[in-house]
């Protein structure tokens, strides 16, 4: 079984969106929402409503919210929950069964327009996506983040290309991205990468350059490359080890998270093939047992349109 790395999956899912657009969502029709979702979900929906008035939550807190808002919602000045699942199944399901016992109108962002969680919602947005590996979701929350943001795919592919790495790139243990501080939001996506591609193997760490500030670069390592991407970086990391990357005056969050996704994909390419070498067993055996569910994981996730 093929199993691309990560930036090949970038690069086809941009070429697959500048070829389909993604459904456009306006994030100005809802009415301080809570946005609800798991993992990446979570955080693909803390970028879509960036800049607006939202209660992001997920699957461990999402009750707790609702308790803790529910004067707004008896008041009607909460009126919407936004469930984000590329599966549609999952917690998704009982989100939305939720949701709508407070009274609260849903909307289902999803790659499966006939999921057990789009029969329920009240509106549905179905995004098209490619076939990838399981827990990579490149396509699933890029075409989301590309609907809210319209950036244009076809510009990000032809920037990331152009992106020479530094010497020696793959003979560091140890990466860490300084983003500028709008895309915040971008850096737990990419320390998720990191788990899901490399475990305990590779060391891949992100954070906002303000949040960087905060004792996160106590020890300077030859053996860390730190990234800097949008803004230079004369303060962390070993001072012969940096990398900067400067970006256009239009980059959105989709350019970023393509930007940062695409890096740690030459990382995978540098080691060893860890994720390919184990997530098959993953997927075939103790991952599916951790949801108690007795059908196996598709190792590629296939396409949807």
């Amino acid at each position: 079984m093929e199993i691309a790395t990560l930036d090949e999956i970038v690069k086809q899912s941009l070429d697959f969106f500048a070829g389909s657009l993604p459904p456009s969502l306006d994030v100005s029709s809802f009415s301080y929402p809570f946005v609800i979702g798991s993992g990446n979900a979570s955080h693909t929906g803390r970028i879509i409503f960036s800049g607006r008035a939202a209660i992001i939550g997920d699957e461990s807190n999402f009750k707790a919210l609702a308790e803790a808002y529910k004067e707004a919602i008896a008041q009607k000045l909460i009126r919407d929950t936004v469930v984000i699942s590329a599966s549609g199944e999952k917690d998704s399901v009982w989100e939305i069964e939720f949701a709508k016992s407070l009274g609260l109108k849903t909307t289902l962002l999803t790659c499966k327009p006939g999921s057990s969680a789009a029969k329920i919602s009240d509106t549905v947005y179905s995004y098209k996506s490619i076939a990838e590996p399981y827990t990579y979701n490149t396509s699933t929350y890029l075409g989301m983040i590309l609907s809210a943001s319209h950036e244009n795919p076809a510009d990000i592919k032809k920037f990331i290309e152009s992106v020479s790495l530094p010497p020696n790139f793959g003979s560091y243990d140890a990466y860490a991205f300084v983003l500028p501080d709008t895309f915040q939001s971008i850096a737990p996506m990419v320390e998720i990468k990191r788990d899901e591609l490399f475990g305990p193997h590779v060391m891949i760490r992100a954070n906002s350059q303000g949040i960087s500030r905060h004792a996160k670069f106590v020890h300077p390592w030859e053996n860390e490359l730190v990234i800097s991407v949008g803004n230079e970086n004369p303060y962390f990391g070993h001072k012969d080890h940096r990398w900067f990357i400067p970006l256009p005056a239009t980059a959105g969050f989709g350019f970023v998270e393509c930007l940062t996704y695409y890096i740690c994909g030459q990382i995978q390419r540098a080691k060893p093939q860890y994720f390919k070498e184990h997530i098959t067993g993953f997927c075939t055996d103790y991952g599916p047992k951790a949801y108690g569910k007795p059908e196996k994981f598709e190792v590629i996730v296939p396409a949807n349109g």
